[in-house]
């Protein structure tokens, strides 16, 4: 098959936790959301010119919603298989540095809406954690879409790569779960670059599906490390030495209070885990029967009558 016939879809998630990156910006101001931004660009573009053919999307991972960054509501889908014509050429504005005009409308379409994000945020709820198991299921509806779309001589290879910067949520470990076993099913690789904690579900996710992840030892040079890592593809992985595979924590979460455990208990029917054990599933509501050892009768003591 010729390299026209294959189109290749890398889908970024960025994860775009205010509070996270608030603290990061007063405590380190040499990395920031901006120049994270920038080098997810940087390799969103590499990715565009590697073929002409290859495909680009970009969901902004927030504490409130999961946002396209790219394409927005005003790139069509004739634009993004080079179909467009007219529209293409209305979507982008032209460039007045030289760069490809295709380029600079994504760029501009990517700090348009990370900006609009941003400046509407709210922080008066509760939600402080990334939403990330929700961005991960619109990334596999749009490349199940963009699947759809695709010609009937073409194929199309799709990976998803996560930027993670905030913590782990135990509360969306049933979501993500089902995510990347959704993934797994339709060969969808799951990559991630995490930039502070280790995160366990992803862990479980790039070894489930055969990606790679990466701990950026260094958060500014976090553009040499997606180019390095992450711009080939899985056929020219094979070619290079990248980082060894690291020890995966499959710790599964506890229905009861979402906290990683090693040993726990299973219903028989549902599957749920408990850390504490219990009558009856709080997910199926099943009542187990409580076998309980024989209770042992006293023998009566014959009572000799007196003579």
């Amino acid at each position: 098959m010729s390299t026209d016939d294959e189109l290749s879809l890398l889908v970024i998630v960025i994860d775009t936790n205010p509070i996270w990156w608030g603290k990061k910006a007063l405590g380190e101001a040499e990395f920031t959301l901006s120049k994270c931004i920038d080098a997810a660009m940087v390799l969103g573009n590499s990715h565009l010119f590697m073929n002409r053919t290859n495909r680009l999307a970009v969901i902004a991972s927030h504490t409130q919603e999961s946002r396209f960054l790219y394409p927005g509501k005003r790139w069509a889908f004739a634009d993004l298989f080079g179909d467009g014509g007219s529209s293409m050429e209305s979507n982008c504005s032209g460039s007045k540095d030289g760069k490809y005009e295709l380029l600079t409308a994504i760029n501009d379409a990517i700090a348009e809406e990370i900006k609009d994000l941003m400046t509407k945020t709210d922080m008066r709820g509760q939600q402080t954690e990334t939403l990330l198991a929700g961005s991960l299921a619109k990334a596999l509806c749009y490349i199940n879409k963009m699947s759809k779309e695709v010609k009937a001589n073409q194929e199309m290879k799709s990976r998803i790569l996560v930027i993670k910067a905030a913590e782990d949520s135990a509360l969306q470990y049933m979501n993500f779960m089902n995510v990347i076993f959704a993934a797994q099913k339709q060969s969808i690789l799951i990559d991630a670059c995490v930039l502070d904690s280790d995160s366990g579900l992803l862990q479980q996710a790039c070894d489930i599906t055969g990606g790679i992840y990466l701990k950026v030892p260094h958060m500014p040079s976090l553009l040499q490390y997606l180019l390095w890592v992450f711009l080939p593809d899985q056929e020219q992985r094979s070619q290079l030495v990248l980082p060894p595979p690291i020890h995966v924590d499959y710790r599964a979460a506890c229905f009861c209070h979402r906290n990683l455990i090693e040993i726990g208990y299973v219903c028989s029917v549902c599957l749920s885990i408990f850390c504490n054990f219990s009558p009856i599933c709080s997910t199926c509501e099943t009542a187990f029967k409580i076998s309980l050892p024989p209770v042992m009768k006293a023998k009566k003591k014959k009572l000799k009558l007196a003579v």
